[in-house]
């Protein structure tokens, strides 16, 4: 990606147009900065080899900038309410907002258009529209305060995210659908509190960021090649999995960590009804990772191994086994990191 000149300065000006979104005091400035963050992943997700890229940043501005304009509309009518002393509820501003957040950042019922656009990238765009573009939206969201529709939201990105992914063969599709659910539990976080957000999505990058640079190294894009693929090498196989494991959040792994967060100050606040609807829609995302596993594990077939190109040098494989190593025994070290305090 960063032998293009271009390419470099285009994810610096993402990067600032986020910053200056974050670091805003009005609307109009984090309409600023999402605007030019738009602008500016547009370009990076352009690929002339691949017809599906274009389709997809096309996709991308269409749905970016409709919610653009509902945002930078309804900013409008909060001045007009501020400076004009015009009679507008403002509970009915806030819902605008939050929903034109909300299908910026691809939370459910807005998130049509998220796993369409996914299956057209390369794992490294996928990746950025995964974890980097969700930063200014949520952040967003966190300043208002209308709850009806983001714990509507939440049920529905959980359920959805957890359904969804149980028909897909395409890994891209059932990491848009895993990120769906995986929204919904951040929106659930934000409404605790900011800390407890940065964690989870900290974590969630962190788990998101290993599997698609496993991906994006061996060129996987749907699931039979998971299957056939690592012959040669076992570790890879076993910790493949593994990480998928982690990412879905199953108990032993560091993927739980954050979940266990969410869950905990749930509880604190009495909120169970939801966290049952979360934490059953998080067991269905296990179901299907456990599915994959089984498969992968249990049966046993190779194919034409000629076909595939190992180009995994000794850098990156130390990287992947590193990070993987943390992946599975994070918890453990937290755990007795706290304990030693």
């Amino acid at each position: 990606m960063f032998n293009n000149s271009s390419k470099i300065l285009f994810t610096t000006i993402m990067i600032i147009g986020t910053l200056i979104t974050v670091t805003s005091n009005s609307w109009l400035g984090a309409w600023m900065g999402l605007e030019i963050n738009l602008l500016s992943f547009i370009p990076l997700l352009s690929d002339n080899n691949n017809t599906m890229s274009t389709e997809s940043s096309l996709k991308y501005f269409l749905t970016q900038a409709l919610a653009s304009t509902v945002l930078l509309f309804s900013s409008i009518i909060l001045m007009l309410k501020n400076n004009m002393n015009m009679e507008i509820n403002d509970s009915f501003t806030s819902m605008i907002i939050m929903s034109a957040l909300l299908l910026k950042s691809g939370a459910a019922p807005f998130h049509f258009w998220f796993p369409n656009m996914m299956e057209g990238l390369t794992w490294m765009n996928a990746l950025m529209l995964m974890t980097w573009q969700k930063i200014a939206p949520l952040m967003l969201i966190s300043y208002l305060d209308v709850k009806n529709l983001l714990l509507i939201s939440v049920i529905m990105s959980v359920i959805i995210g957890a359904i969804g992914g149980l028909n897909q063969t395409s890994l891209r599709k059932l990491m848009a659908f895993s990120s769906i659910n995986h929204l919904g539990w951040m929106l659930m976080s934000l409404t605790i509190s900011e800390s407890i957000w940065l964690i989870y999505f900290l974590f969630y990058s962190f788990q998101s960021f290993i599997l698609t640079f496993m991906f994006n190294i061996f060129k996987l894009f749907h699931l039979n090649q998971l299957f056939s693929w690592f012959m040669k090498s076992k570790i890879l196989k076993f910790t493949l999995f593994i990480n998928f494991l982690s990412l879905g959040g199953l108990p032993p792994f560091l993927g739980f960590l954050p979940k266990w967060l969410v869950i905990q100050q749930l509880t604190f606040c009495n909120q169970y009804f939801i966290l049952m609807i979360m934490m059953m829609s998080t067991l269905i995302t296990l179901f299907f990772y456990l599915r994959i596993c089984y498969s992968a594990f249990m049966l046993n077939y190779y194919e034409n191994n000629w076909t595939i190109d190992m180009k995994f040098s000794n850098y990156n494989m130390s990287l992947y086994l590193i990070l993987t190593f943390f992946s599975i025994f994070g918890l453990f070290m937290i755990s007795l990191f706290f304990f030693m305090l």
